[in-house]
């Protein structure tokens, strides 16, 4: 009986920005969370912020909390890929832990909204995966916000009138996924990663892998 060895070839590749974006409701904390806790290649792109740190967060796990004089200090330097003024503090996404992991091949991925998306999209076009969370309809946006059971009803009424503003940018998006059941919009984004993790232009060592292989000699044990 004939046996044959089996290979495993690990080709090098640049990591990508997987950017998951949706108005607040529509299930992008809970898809990201998940693919985190399923996928170890891919890591959560820690922000910085000027914001008061909270008692539940922890320092370089949530954010990485810096006076304003420092948040300063990174935007005037253009070490900040992104970065945005939400009620009266800032936050930023720092360019050098990203431009590492671009360059080892991991995986970055980036809870942001469609401002933030954007500007990534301008710096480094050519990392980014982008994908918009939509939900089914409004009336559910609307239920899941209750449901969750953490904001007032002028906070929720808020949310919704913000959220309709925010799907107005979906266009801006690479993928749409409309999260109508959450295990099927789960699967969805967990093949686009899949399949642009194989993109060509995205696996730089495929050009010595071709090269080894064509000039292999098969007979050559």
């Amino acid at each position: 009986m004939s046996t044959v060895a089996s290979t495993s070839v690990t080709i090098a590749r640049r990591g990508l920005m997987l950017v998951i974006s949706s108005p607040s409701g529509a299930g992008k904390s809970t898809i990201a969370r998940t693919l985190l806790e399923r996928d170890k290649h891919i890591g959560l792109s820690v922000s910085v912020t000027t914001r008061p740190r909270r008692p539940s967060e922890i320092e370089g796990v949530h954010y990485h909390f810096i006076s304003q004089r420092e948040f300063e200090r990174l935007r005037e330097s253009d070490s900040l890929l992104e970065w945005a003024q939400v009620h009266g503090n800032f936050y930023g996404t720092p360019r050098e832990p990203v431009d590492a992991a671009m360059a080892e091949g991991r995986d970055m991925l980036f809870d942001i909204d469609w401002q933030g998306a954007q500007q990534l999209q301008e710096k480094m076009p050519a990392d980014v995966v982008s994908i918009f969370i939509l939900p089914p309809t409004m009336r559910e946006l609307q239920s899941r916000l209750h449901r969750r059971a953490e904001d007032t009803e002028e906070v929720i009424q808020t949310r919704l009138k913000n959220s309709r503003a925010e799907i107005e940018h979906w266009r801006e998006y690479d993928y749409v996924i409309v999260n109508d059941d959450l295990n099927t919009a789960f699967n969805a984004v967990q093949s686009i990663v899949q399949a642009e993790r194989l993109r060509r232009d995205r696996r730089h060592g495929l050009f010595d892998f071709v090269t080894t292989l064509v000039t292999e000699d098969p007979f050559t044990e």
